[in-house]
């Protein structure tokens, strides 16, 4: 028998729920349950082909899904629309008992992620790839009870740098599902950088046959062609993953100044790491050199060629201008770029997101300004800008576990599991309030990721501590109670075949050695 935990109170689901009211007894899937679906409702549908997918291949079920907008048979799993609107677009209501599952929402995406939910009540062997529906009467049950769910914070996201080190459109697909298990709701894609650049501009093609050709330490680097773009943001919108496309700008940009030379007025790169490839070519790993020149309509027209582009193949409604780390304009030439940038965004239909450098400029109230390193109000707040929080010593998920991590690097913090879950968004800033505060988010540059292997390594189980601090309220969390529920997802982790940190902090051996497991 394969069991999950015996009671709804003994769950491990992550990020924890707002409310969990155990009930007596369990659903089991057998060879009668079907998922069920409202008519006419192609979002919901696609759902319960996933969850159907899910199940078929480790139970060896049928579970088929059918249409109906009547009552559901016994011992159903019941996908429903018509939740209350307090729980907002990602809210949902999952009710278990011994004769069905249902769970019901106000828009797809809580379906989806009472689907996930779902997912994690089952016994961890539901994500294995081997069909276990011969051996002897295997029963998958889910303890009865009712969950009420919804999200603290609206973004709630990730980064991955596909510019350091380039990422094929499979691995990013990989993240993404990690991304959609934790109710991950955006997808950060850092394009641009001076090691490289990674999508296809049609009106600016050196960009990415010199742009493209290189990462860092030499590799062959690589892009993203339009139509593999827009499978990336097709998977992901799927997934309720909303992508937000980055292209770092002013700085960060000799991938773009190698491929169009009179975009720049940079100083040289540093001599003493670049390796050049193709001309110009950077890949080091040294910071705040490079600029496009801001008094140039040359630049200004590129950016309107490659906004308008990636604008045209994003559904989202951001764009990512970057800003960060501009070492070598002064800052009235840094405004001026940010402020034209912004019109070129918003011209494009686009929200404008960019690092909280921006804030030095005059920004509109809908812009987004993202925090990596002030410890106060950063002016972009001032201005009546939301704040997405990406602390650095807190989210920076390509920073070291430990001083003897192999991978990563350390120069914002070491940020061991608890340090990447124990912090208050809400207090975090001094002067800042939670009203201000659009989200949190970690990020994952690669200076030292060369694969998903490693990038899933630096990700788990950092990634989804952050998503409970995005998702929970304040109340709900408790190191203690996460700890012990994320124990549990090293079997599952396992079995996707997804590579992770087996921090200390977590007595993972303990975990293992209770179900969910096989019982003869």
């Amino acid at each position: 028998m394969f069991v999950g935990p015996t009671s709804l109170a003994a769950h491990r689901i992550v990020p924890v729920p707002l409310s969990v009211t155990p009930g007596s007894g369990a659903f089991a899937l057998t060879s009668s349950t079907s998922i069920v679906v409202p008519s006419g409702n192609a979002e919901v549908a696609r759902t319960g082909d996933m969850l159907a997918m899910l199940l078929r291949v480790p139970t060896g079920l049928p579970i088929p899904v059918t249409a109906a907008s009547g009552a559901a048979p016994s011992g159903a799993i019941v996908l429903r629309l018509g939740g209350p609107s307090s729980l907002g677009d990602e809210g949902y209501e999952l009710s278990i008992t011994a004769d069905s599952v249902r769970i019901v929402a106000a828009a797809p995406a809580g379906v989806f992620h009472g689907m996930q939910t779902l997912r994690q009540l089952l016994p961890a062997a539901i994500e294995s790839q081997l069909n276990f529906g011969r051996r002897a009467a295997p029963v998958w049950t889910v303890p009865a009870g009712q969950i009420t769910d919804r999200p603290r914070f609206a973004w709630r996201g990730a980064m991955l740098d596909v510019a350091r080190h380039f990422f094929t459109v499979d691995e990013v697909k990989q993240y993404i599902d990690v991304l959609a298990m934790y109710k991950i709701n955006i997808f950060h894609l850092h394009l641009g950088d001076d090691q490289g650049w990674r999508i296809q501009i049609d009106s600016r093609p050196k960009l990415t046959e010199v742009g493209g050709s290189t990462e860092v330490g030499g590799g062959r680097g690589g892009f993203y062609t339009k139509a593999e773009y827009a499978e990336i943001v097709r998977y992901a919108a799927d997934r309720y993953v909303t992508v937000v496309p980055e292209i770092d700008m002013p700085g960060h940009t000799n991938a773009a100044i190698a491929s169009y030379p009179e975009l720049s007025c940079s100083r040289p790169m540093p001599a003493s790491t670049a390796v050049a490839r193709v001309q110009g070519t950077y890949t080091g790993t040294e910071v705040g050199w490079s600029t496009f020149c801001p008094d140039s309509e040359n630049v200004y027209a590129f950016v309107e060629d490659v906004v308008r582009e990636i604008a045209a193949m994003t559904p989202g409604p951001y764009f990512h201008m970057g800003g960060d780390e501009v070492h070598v304009l002064k800052d009235p030439q840094y405004i001026k770029f940010v402020e034209r940038v912004q019109d070129i965004v918003y011209k494009h239909g686009k929200t404008m997101v960019g690092w909280e450098e921006i804030g030095k400029a005059r920004l509109r109230t809908t812009s987004i300004a993202q925090q990596w390193k002030s410890d106060s109000v950063p002016p972009a707040v001032m201005q009546g800008a939301k704040l997405v929080l990406s602390p650095a010593p807190k989210t920076y998920l390509d920073m070291k576990y430990t001083p003897n991590t192999e991978l990563g690097l350390t120069w914002a913090a070491i940020i061991e599991l608890r340090a990447a879950y124990d912090w208050e968004p809400r207090t975090y800033l001094k002067g800042v309030s939670e009203q201000q505060i659009l989200g949190v988010e970690g990020a994952l540059w690669t200076e030292t990721v060369q694969n998903i292997g490693s990038a899933l390594y630096m990700t788990l189980p950092r990634l989804p501590a952050l998503a409970e601090v995005a998702w929970s309220a304040a109340s709900d969390r408790s190191w203690d109670g996460f700890r012990q529920r994320i124990a549990g997802h090293a079997a599952r982790w396992r079995l996707l075949g997804a590579n992770f940190y087996p921090s200390p902090q977590v007595d993972w051996d303990a975990a293992a050695a209770n179900p969910p497991a096989m019982v003869p």
